[in-house]
């Protein structure tokens, strides 16, 4: 089953701060809802472990990623996949563009397609859209208040 999702968000950082954070495998740990680790395996490699609730079904993913079509501090794309045994398989890819919109203000722009398979996918692609939805907002909730945060506590100093 594939799916698209795309928006915008405003994070509360400069452009630079904002893309040093987005390939920070720390603060990206930190961020993504239910992830267990997120190793660099390369300058442009990762690797994770993510467990997600997706209706009745909990699956813990196993995958690697890969950054590509790299252009600091501007854009780039993410491409990953992820196998959750029983549960199915996630993969897919992301393009995310920054835009300074102030001195201390992001706009952070993606467009995510993705395919899941095996159980997952016979959920149905309502309640796996709107699941994903949901982590897209936690994610970005949890990445300004610890990337802005992290601005503020530099801009003080």
């Amino acid at each position: 089953m594939a799916m698209e999702i795309e928006g915008e968000e405003l994070i509360s950082a400069s452009n630079d701060r904002v893309w040093a954070a987005l390939n920070d495998p720390e603060v990206l740990r930190a961020c993504i809802p239910g992830c267990e680790s997120l190793t660099a395996t390369s300058p442009t490699g990762m690797s994770a472990i993510v467990s997600v609730k997706i209706g009745p079904i909990k699956a813990r993913f196993t995958g690697e990623i890969t950054l590509n079509d790299i252009n600091p501090p501007n854009s780039y794309r993410i491409e990953g996949q992820g196998k959750g045994g029983i549960a199915g398989f996630a993969k897919g890819g992301a393009f995310v563009e920054l835009t300074t919109e102030g001195a201390n203000t992001t706009k952070l722009t993606y467009k995510v397609r993705a395919d899941v398979g095996g159980k997952l996918a016979q959920l149905g692609s309502r309640l796996i859209l709107s699941t994903a939805r949901k982590l897209t907002g936690e994610f970005f909730g949890n990445f300004d208040r610890v990337v802005g945060q992290a601005e503020t506590i530099t801009d003080v100093s």
